[in-house]
């Protein structure tokens, strides 16, 4: 296990357990407690864990893992749900991206289609995550288009009126979210207010909204409401999604493509 391998999965037991001791933490991951006290030690100073004497508490009441931090996590599904999303986009589209891991994942997949390899321009991708437009912005065949606001370093988004007043004079095709729960019955959510507002602005510009998102964040409410599931076209999710919930969603008008 690779010290960032090892790094995630301390912040995974973290976030579950709201607090870790060293011993039991080296027990799980198979290494000596004196490597999992160094690695507290440098989570802390990245501000990522406070340490206690015996090992180490959530930093903050409110906590949520750096996007750097959540790259591997149902890895095989957000790539497969990724390459789906981006087979359902037409060249010469205008696209809006909002950031997170499975998004990331929709960016790298449309970089790679071969038949998105040229263009005047190929793909118009409007996003407010500063990772996704650094991927892209390489690309001459994709014009991107990022807006304004104040970023958010968890996610690399930008938010706030900026990024509205971007959003509020353009028009998309097609708007691919990202969401940390997406219920049924209380629409696509995400845990911060302000990111809500900028994607929900995202949807309401765009002709058809597409959720790209793993199974364990469906059926799950979050707290900050992006949309109801009316304004959601389609669904792109992994084969782990139950039957139930996959048909309450057809039921409330969303299409559901498992992969």
């Amino acid at each position: 296990m690779t010290r960032k391998e090892r790094w995630q999965a301390l912040l995974d037991l973290l976030v579950d357990r709201g607090e870790l001791e060293v011993e039991p933490a080296a027990e799980t991951l198979g290494v000596s407690a004196a490597t999992i006290r160094r690695d507290l030690d440098q989570l802390a100073e990245q501000q990522l864990l406070v340490r206690t004497r015996g090992g180490a508490v959530l930093h903050g009441v409110s906590y949520e893992l750096p996007l750097r931090y959540r790259t591997s996590r149902r890895a095989a599904e957000k790539q497969r749900i990724s390459g789906a999303v981006a087979a359902l986009i037409t060249p010469g589209e205008v696209i809006g991206l909002t950031g997170g891991t499975t998004t990331t994942e929709v960016a790298r997949a449309l970089a790679g289609r071969p038949d998105l390899a040229t263009g005047t321009p190929a793909l118009t991708v409007v996003t407010n995550a500063l990772n996704i437009a650094g991927e892209l912005v390489i690309r001459p065949q994709f014009k991107i288009v990022l807006t304004g606001g104040v970023a958010r370093p968890q996610s690399y988004e930008l938010t706030g009126p900026l990024a509205e007043a971007v959003l509020g004079q353009l028009s998309v095709d097609t708007a691919v979210l990202g969401v940390d729960g997406f219920d049924p019955v209380d629409g696509a959510a995400t845990r911060h207010e302000d990111e809500a507002s900028v994607n929900r602005l995202l949807c309401e510009r765009a002709r058809r909204v597409v959720v790209a998102a793993d199974s364990s964040k469906l059926g799950v409410r979050a707290f900050a409401r992006i949309c109801a599931t009316s304004a959601v076209d389609v669904l792109v999710t992994d084969t782990g999604l139950a039957d139930d919930v996959a048909q309450a969603f057809t039921a409330a008008g969303v299409e559901v493509l498992r992969v």
